[in-house]
This record gives structure tokens, C-alpha cells and sequence, in this order.
């Protein structure tokens, strides 16, 4: 096995993430695999990879992309006028999951907003992923607000 790291996205990579983004059932729902990857993720990419307040980072093992994550840096007023790190679009590869991995990429995630000086790290989750709401739990996170989304 090689050395696990994490790093900032690459072009090359979106194939592995959105593959990754797929691969549940509600993934499967609003995802497109198909190759080549329509132009909406590569100009979804570019427009993330050119804004200094994303980050989306991949997990790798090797060549293997086996993990994601997206990293929103928030400004706002509230709370003193704190930054926020908004977590999203977490994923480990489905063989790869047990490993602890999730909890690694996670904790490097914090860590990314602790450095960027952000005082909370937020982050949604579907109500029906039980087991990532046991995860997040186990983590520190708690389940302090409810979220509500418009679809557009």
C-alpha cells in the first residue's frame, strides 16, 4: 500500500470524485458519470479551483483518488464576525471504507480551518445517512441547528 495523502483537487481527478459523488443511492439520483463528464462539473471545477475560499481536496493512495471533501470558507458577521468552514461533498471510495479514512480526512479538513481562522466547522448531512450522522457524532459535531434547503 502506498502513503495515504491529501491534497487540492486537479482537473484529472473529477472523474474519481464524481464517481465517488455517485456511489449511493441518493448519489445515483443526481450524479452523472457518464465520460466524458459533462461541461457543467468542469466548469463547476474551475470556478471552485479559482475562488481563494474553496477547497476541494481528494484523498489518494497512490495514483487511487479514495477520498473528497469540499471546504467552503465563510465570512460573516454573526459570532463577532467569524469565519465558518462549511464541510461538504464527503465521500471515501466504497472499498475503502472501515479504514478510518473518513475520520483522517475529516480531522485534516479541521485543521485546514483552524489555519484559515475560522471558529466553527459546519457541515450538513442528509437526514436519511445514519451511519454519517453516528460519524459526525463521534467526531465532536453536534447536531445543534436544522437545515432546511430550496431546490432551484
Amino acid at each position: 500500500m502506498s502513503e495515504i495523502q491529501i491534497r487540492r483537487a486537479r482537473d484529472t481527478d473529477l472523474s474519481a470524485i464524481v464517481a465517488m459523488l455517485a456511489d449511493d443511492a441518493l448519489g445515483r439520483a443526481r450524479e452523472d458519470t457518464s465520460q466524458p463528464l459533462a461541461q457543467a462539473y468542469l466548469d463547476a471545477f474551475a470556478a471552485v479551483d479559482s475562488d481563494p475560499n474553496q477547497l476541494l481536496a481528494v484523498m489518494t493512495d497512490g495514483a487511487d483518488v479514495i477520498g473528497t471533501l469540499q471546504i467552503s470558507f465563510l465570512a460573516g458577521l454573526s459570532s463577532r464576525g467569524a469565519w465558518r468552514g462549511q464541510i461538504e461533498a464527503v465521500r471515501i471510495a466504497a472499498n475503502r471504507r472501515g479504514e478510518r479514512l473518513g475520520q483522517r480526512l475529516l480531522q485534516w479538513a479541521i485543521e485546514k480551518c483552524r489555519e484559515r481562522g475560522c471558529r466553527v466547522v459546519q457541515l450538513t448531512t442528509n437526514k436519511s445517512r445514519l451511519d454519517a450522522h453516528r460519524f459526525y457524532d463521534r467526531l465532536g459535531f453536534k447536531a445543534s441547528h436544522i437545515g432546511y434547503k430550496l431546490e432551484l
